[in-house]
């Protein structure tokens, strides 16, 4: 029996894909050319008068938010380059009364926080709690989240580009 599901023998020694390329298999280009050009005359495909497929995405279909800007508009084109610049990028910011996600740190940015926090330990940082003997860096990290010391700020990104921060001291 073969690993392939062949149960009678004969296919032994074939390769996987092998007969793949037989004459039946393939399609010649002029009966793909008649298929074609019958399904655009039935009405199956919508075709334009040069014979160009109609309502096929493009390019443009995929920058619905970007802004289109014309040569002449300066304004405009002043506009479009503060988005993509520092000063753009800090107006999407928050402010910290308006924040509508919750004030619990995930166990993601938990994870991230206490790594960064125990590099930068391991890396001689100065350490904010009392260590009391304790030289591993992830549990004088832990200590230090579990004490609200670390002075690490937390950034959350929106669906809609904006974000809020949050200190690590306000997040439970």
């Amino acid at each position: 029996m073969s690993d392939y599901g062949g149960g009678d023998g004969d296919d032994m020694g074939m390769e996987y894909g092998m007969g793949e390329e037989n004459a039946d298999n393939l399609i010649e280009e002029e009966q793909y050319l008649e298929d074609y050009d019958a399904a655009a005359a039935n009405g199956n495909m919508d075709v334009d008068e040069n014979g160009e497929r109609a309502n096929e995405p493009d390019s443009t279909d995929y920058a619905e938010n970007r802004q289109v800007v014309e040569s002449g508009d300066m304004e405009a084109q002043r506009a479009a380059r503060e988005l993509n610049t520092v000063k753009g990028v800090k107006n999407r910011k928050i402010a910290s009364e308006k924040r509508t996600t919750t004030p619990y740190m995930t166990k993601y940015e938990r994870a991230r926080v206490l790594g960064t926090r125990a590099l930068q330990i391991s890396m001689n940082a100065p350490v904010l709690v009392d260590v009391e003997g304790e030289t591993d860096p992830l549990q004088i990290a832990i200590k230090e989240l579990r004490e609200k010391k670390i002075p690490l700020v937390v950034r959350r990104y929106l669906p809609d580009g904006w974000y809020e921060d949050w200190t690590c001291e306000e997040l439970l």
